[in-house]
């Protein structure tokens, strides 16, 4: 995934779009909603514990590829699994997990 790239719709990249996500998300950062989430301390993606001060807001489909701020598409991660995702979805992140372990299994 390291090599991946993507043809992003313009409409999806669109600053003033993506400024009024960005803004949604910080007035969901305030919300009882997501201080409870992040008060738990549980990275979304690898599920390990950490101090609420430690974890990020992600959005699972990353806004450059259409997602929005919405609570069902912002979840708590660990920096370092915000940092590998980057414009990843959970669906390119399955495929790729398929792909590896196909490699792995019995080639003929």
């Amino acid at each position: 995934m390291a090599d991946d790239f993507y043809i992003l719709d313009p409409s999806a990249t669109d600053p003033a779009r993506i400024r009024r996500e960005r803004e949604k998300a910080r007035k969901l950062r305030k919300s009882q909603w997501w201080l409870r989430l992040v008060n738990r301390g549980i990275c979304h993606y690898c599920e390990r514990k950490f101090p609420p001060k430690e974890l990020t807001m992600d959005h699972v489909v990353p806004l450059a590829r259409g997602g929005l701020s919405t609570p069902g598409n912002i979840v708590p991660a660990c920096s370092e699994c915000n940092r590998d995702k980057k414009l990843h979805t959970p669906a390119d992140q399955a495929l790729e997990k398929l792909s590896r372990s196909g490699r792995s299994g019995n080639d003929e």
